[in-house]
């Protein structure tokens, strides 16, 4: 079943890389206390993900930060080593946090999953935005087509905040 606006975002840890190394990371503890973005992408460093989506959050950080975010969040179904490489080499610090979902728990869990078998990349995140408010979906937007960025794009977002 798919997450709904009105609902509790799950409780899952993911594993990402902080300045000790591998950390647990507890996305529904981190947004219990704050509204944030969060948008996923079916893989870092693809196309449309990484020339489209990602840019547009980047750029757009300070004026989506402006309406009363505390966080925007990158969601993927890529390892946590990818996830913050692609974070470095796009310029993310500072405004868009890189979260790695590795094996997939939480877009499972969210019911948005994309069956990316056909083109070697298994299970992927379908690309989203959504926005958290103290742990609950304010918002959701899923894309219908996974290269198109219609929906869930940083200006889609900020127009909607």
């Amino acid at each position: 079943m798919t997450i709904a606006v009105g609902d509790t975002f799950p409780a899952v840890t993911l594993k990402r890389l902080g300045a000790a190394g591998m950390e647990d990371f507890d996305i529904a503890a981190f947004l219990a206390d704050k509204k944030a973005v969060i948008f996923a992408v079916p893989g870092a460093f693809t196309p449309t993900c990484a020339q489209k989506h990602l840019p547009g959050y980047i750029s757009q950080a300070d004026a989506i930060k402006a309406k009363g975010i505390d966080a925007i969040l990158c969601l993927s179904v890529n390892d946590p080593f990818v996830m913050k490489h692609w974070g470095e080499v796009a310029g993310a610090e500072g405004k868009v946090m890189m979260v790695p979902d590795g094996n997939g728990e939480l877009v499972q869990k969210l019911g948005l999953t994309l069956d990316g078998a056909g083109f070697g990349l298994g299970l992927r995140a379908q690309r989203f935005m959504m926005v958290v408010d103290h742990g609950k979906v304010a918002e959701l937007q899923v894309e219908p087509v996974a290269g198109e960025v219609e929906l869930s794009g940083a200006d889609v977002c900020l127009a909607r905040l």
